[in-house]
């Protein structure tokens, strides 16, 4: 089978997907290592029967409904490519607000930061290449994930960024400028909602308990003894839960408290300062 019988098929069977086209050629570009101008040029080219055989297991997991990212093992966030797997969360666009919201909050060159729950390390990482004088420290409680936020480190050759176990804050022993975290927090009572696709991610790092703010307030609540003075604590969560998020920030003494949209137009990040 050629390039363009095989982009035809795969199209129809990925037809329910939002760009069957572009999946198809992704899919096509990740196991034979061609280019999108290979695609265009070269259609004619048959395709190998091994190769073949990889990418009609993949269209049929990708038919089942699995992420895009886990098939290619890899996801852009804030223009880099990482690594992803079934042990990280996909890094999403509107992550990347709080990335921005972080650093337009970092005044001191040489500040350190602590990235909660880093997962693949987007967060961190995309912090540690914006500024190579920033010490940024990512935390999990997932040594899976922790081996892979530690790959892409590597890959990407940053040297002022620092993974290690932790649940939560039980391994912190110092002070940081910023905290940073996209903690879980989404509702058990929410899944008969969710697309079928997010379910493949881990599911501690999707759902928390007190429907969903069980983390977050924990984030809260400890992060005020990890902040220096003139501090700030950003994070991530439900498009629906910034009021009781705001409130949160009030009740452990959090002040300058914030809200800001994401690219889609929803309550994605709050943040606050500590002053006392």
């Amino acid at each position: 089978m050629n390039i363009k019988l095989w982009i035809e098929k795969t199209v129809k069977k990925l037809s329910y997907c939002d760009n069957p086209k572009y999946e198809a050629e992704l899919l096509l570009m990740h196991v034979t290592q061609c280019s999108p101008i290979d695609i265009f040029i070269l259609n004619n080219i048959k395709i190998s029967d091994i190769k073949l055989k990889c990418l009609t297991n993949l269209v049929h997991r990708r038919s089942l409904g699995e992420p895009m990212a886990y098939l290619t093992g890899e996801k852009e966030f804030w223009s880099l490519s990482l690594r992803v797997s079934y042990d990280t969360l996909i890094p999403r666009p509107d992550t990347e607000i709080l990335v921005e919201k972080t650093i337009e909050k970092i005044s001191n060159p040489y500040s350190s930061i602590l990235d909660l729950g880093t997962g693949c390390g987007a967060i961190a990482l995309a912090l540690a290449n914006t500024c190579p004088t920033w010490s940024i420290t990512g935390i999990d409680n997932s040594k899976q994930a922790l081996k892979i936020a530690k790959f892409n480190a590597l890959k990407l050759k940053l040297h002022n960024i620092y993974f290690f176990y932790s649940n939560w804050f039980s391994h912190i022993y110092k002070k940081f400028d910023i905290i940073v975290s996209n903690p879980p927090y989404i509702s058990i009572n929410e899944i008969k909602n969710l697309k079928r696709d997010i379910l493949f991610e881990p599911i501690n790092a999707l759902f928390s308990d007190k429907n969903g703010f069980a983390d977050i307030e924990l984030i809260i609540k400890t992060s005020f003894q990890y902040l220096l003075y003139n501090g700030w604590l950003l994070i991530e969560h439900g498009w629906k839960q910034k009021s009781i998020i705001q409130y949160l920030f009030q009740k452990y003494k959090f002040s300058d408290i914030q809200s800001y949209k994401d690219y889609g137009g929803n309550d994605r990040v709050t943040i606050g300062k500590k002053v006392k």
